[in-house]
């Protein structure tokens, strides 16, 4: 299963340079990376990235995460993907930008 990771510009590029991230700064204060299924990603930006552009959407394969993966209710109840530790380049299936549109994100083809 695809789980997902919407970076803002700049933290994709810091995570390119530096080869891993430990996440955005409610990533850090949380104490894990916050990440979502196909099924919760486009609330995700909506709630927590609304207005803002040049996003970059990264695709994971849960199944390389490992024990470091961890399914922990969050909004609603809903179970969410969590990460405890860094995300490294390796862990990325693939990365495209998350532009915006009139009405919100546009999401590439394949991910819902």
């Amino acid at each position: 299963m695809m789980v997902f990771k919407i970076f803002r510009r700049a933290e994709w590029d810091a995570l390119c340079a530096a080869g891993e991230s430990t996440g955005a700064p409610v990533d850090l204060a949380d104490g894990f990376i916050h990440l979502s299924t196909a099924a919760q990603v486009a609330e995700t930006a909506a709630r927590h990235f609304a207005g803002e552009s040049d996003l970059v959407l990264v695709a994971l394969d849960s199944t390389i995460l490992g024990a470091a993966l961890r399914w922990e209710p969050s909004r609603g109840g809903q179970l969410f993907p969590h990460l405890y530790r860094p995300l490294r380049r390796g862990d990325v299936a693939w990365d495209k930008s998350l532009p915006l549109g009139a009405t919100g994100h546009i999401f590439p083809e394949g991910v819902f």
